[in-house]
């Protein structure tokens, strides 16, 4: 049985053991130091009633009286000093494995696949970042220190109550306390149920507030203000409500020891009162007792205090555990891999389906993409153009056939490798609350020079030094300050100044209009000669210099070749270019 417990216990703390093991001997000190303190706590009682028994017969001097005053002075500086070094070193240990825990956990996030973000809500993965930890680190610091104090002094207690008065005074005290094993063992269980729900609404209110402030300027444009405030509303009372359930819980355990404790307290009067009476025990005996059962009030108390720090330690563990557990759905494939790619891209017999889904995203998709040459996709929403691209970045991995690059399988190249020489520029351009310099550096302390010949190839320097503070211009959380296009070219800077083997864009100039779109194509025709280029658009008339250009349906391929071949076939393609050369032409007349 023991083994058991101590097994669940031991799984428990499987991402922490190493960092408590690391920290044992701070851990042994701090423990050490607490155990003086209370060894210090325990010769109070006992010297007062040595002190009593003197007092009453009448045998003490000033001289004595001095003594007694210095030593009491003495075992107060003790405990001070020794209570700082056990609070220093418990509660800073905890504080110092909290650290390692969040870097560890944040590390882990950034190795989970892009799908496990699709399922899982920002919000409730910050509060885990946050509130769960913390609970984490009181339970490993407080937690400890209570539960050690709450064991030691109630037995050295005990003990020096059985030497003082003996076993009939003492046990009498004790028999209320089988009351009080009663009403823990009822509320161990309740306390955990209490506190998981609490966690899980304390997320989804994280969540909501997450939400309505990155989304605040849609809310604002659509006046739904006063909605989204009701929808915090019940969230926040969901919230309220799990918590004063704890609370009442709590708050009902708190009175019950007390009072429990009480009763110990009448039974020592009353029973004690009588052996003092009849000279079975001196009144010193009698106060030392007295002062003893005192000091087993906090730590009975502390039983629910710990209870309550345990149940919401492990349950926030657990909550770690969980995700902590999660494997990558992507990973490196434990071969000898190449250390750089080249940018000869196949794709065979390759489709897709997304996890959930019974409809392929993509099916028997065969492409070959030569080093140096520009790829060109089209086709209608929904039609597998971003699937394919995030299939060659390994955002997912493909359920049927193979991609290779330079002959390896992508699976056999190690993801730092494949990604660091890949430059993607996604549909949703995403910019960090950072200046446009950072932004485009991206941390990569590139020459200030490189910076800006990225930005001229993107044709944002100009508006870039239109602002007064230039490229040290903070953009704001995902860059709100800049204009959709301004983004968008801002970002190609970004995947371009890394010089990638492999360049790909994906429907990256939605926002600017067609003219700008070719003149930014145009000047990214250098940069795309000397490396492999896929170019995802809606607008056909930005591609046709493409060396190939395929057509999408449905996840399927239907028309490839180069532009003048396409409009020979005057199939689709030719259908898309036609009414977008009509649709300019409507443009420019109006």
């Amino acid at each position: 049985m023991l083994l058991n417990i101590t097994g669940v216990f031991m799984k428990k703390l499987r991402y922490i053991k190493d960092l408590i093991w690391k920290n044992k001997y701070k851990y042994i000190t701090g423990i050490l130091c607490l155990l003086i303190v209370d060894f210090l706590q325990l010769l109070f009682p006992k010297f007062l009633g040595i002190v009593t028994d003197v007092l009453k017969a009448g045998d003490i001097t000033k001289e004595h009286l001095f003594q007694y005053v210095l030593i009491i002075s003495l075992i107060a500086f003790g405990i001070a000093l020794f209570r700082f070094f056990w609070r220093y070193l418990v509660l800073g240990t905890a504080k110092s494995i909290e650290t390692t825990l969040r870097e560890r956990f944040y590390a882990h996030l950034q190795k989970l696949s892009a799908n496990y973000y699709n399922h899982h809500k920002t919000g409730d993965l910050m509060a885990h970042a946050t509130n769960d930890i913390g609970n984490v680190t009181t339970m490993l610091g407080q937690g400890v220190a209570l539960a050690v104090d709450s064991a030691i002094i109630p037995l050295a207690a005990i003990v020096m109550m059985f030497y003082s008065v003996g076993a009939k005074l003492t046990l009498a005290c004790f028999s209320p306390l089988i009351l009080l094993a009663l009403v823990l063992a009822f509320n161990v269980k309740l306390l955990h149920q209490r506190v998981e729900k609490m966690q899980q609404t304390f997320s989804s209110l994280t969540e909501r507030v997450r939400e309505s402030f990155s989304g605040i300027r849609v809310i604002k444009s659509f006046a739904q203000e006063q909605k989204e405030i009701k929808k915090f509303e019940e969230d926040n009372r969901h919230n309220k409500t799990a918590n004063l359930k704890y609370v009442r819980v709590m708050s009902m355990l708190f009175p019950t020891v007390m009072s429990i404790s009480a009763l110990s307290f009448a039974v020592a009067l009353w029973y004690g009162g009588i052996l003092v009476i009849y000279g079975e025990i001196t009144l010193g005996d009698f106060i030392a007792f007295n002062g003893y059962l005192l000091m087993l009030i906090w730590p009975t108390a502390a039983l629910g205090w710990i209870l309550s720090l345990v149940q919401r330690g492990f349950v926030s563990l657990e909550r770690i555990n969980t995700i902590m557990d999660e494997p990558p759905e992507i990973m490196d494939q434990p071969l000898v891999p190449p250390q750089c790619i080249g940018g000869n891209i196949t794709f065979k017999n390759v489709s897709f389906i997304y996890p959930g889904s019974d409809r392929p995203a993509l099916s028997q998709i065969n492409l070959f993409v030569d080093k140096g040459k520009t790829l060109a996709i089209v086709g209608r929403t929904g039609s597998g153009k971003t699937t394919l691209a995030n299939l060659l970045v390994r955002l997912f991995d493909i359920t049927e056939g193979e991609i290779l690059i330079d002959g390896h399988p992508i699976q056999h190249i190690p993801l730092q490798v494949l990604r660091s020489q890949t430059g993607y520029v996604p549909q949703d351009t995403f910019l960090f609350s950072a200046t446009i310099k950072e932004n485009i550096d991206f941390f990569h302390r590139a020459e200030d020079a490189a910076i800006q010949d990225v930005s001229k190839i993107s044709r944002v320097y100009d508006t870039i030094m239109d602002f007064p503070q230039g490229f040290e211009t903070f953009v704001g959380e995902r860059g709100i300050t800049l204009s959709g296009g301004q983004k968008q070219r801002i970002a190609i800077a970004r995947a371009i100044l890394r010089e990638p083997s492999i360049l790909i864009l994906d429907d990256c100039l939605s926002a600017v209009d067609a003219q700008t779109e070719e003149e930014i194509l145009k000047g990214l025709k250098k940069v795309m000669r000397e490396r492999t280029s896929i170019v995802i658009s809606h607008r056909v008339s930005a591609i046709k210099e493409a060396d190939e250009i395929i057509v999408l349906d449905q996840g399927r391929i239907i028309e490839r070749g180069n532009h003048e071949s396409l409009m020979a076939l005057q199939g689709v393609y030719y259908d898309l270019y036609q009414k977008q050369i009509l649709s300019e032409r409507l443009e420019v007349e109006e």
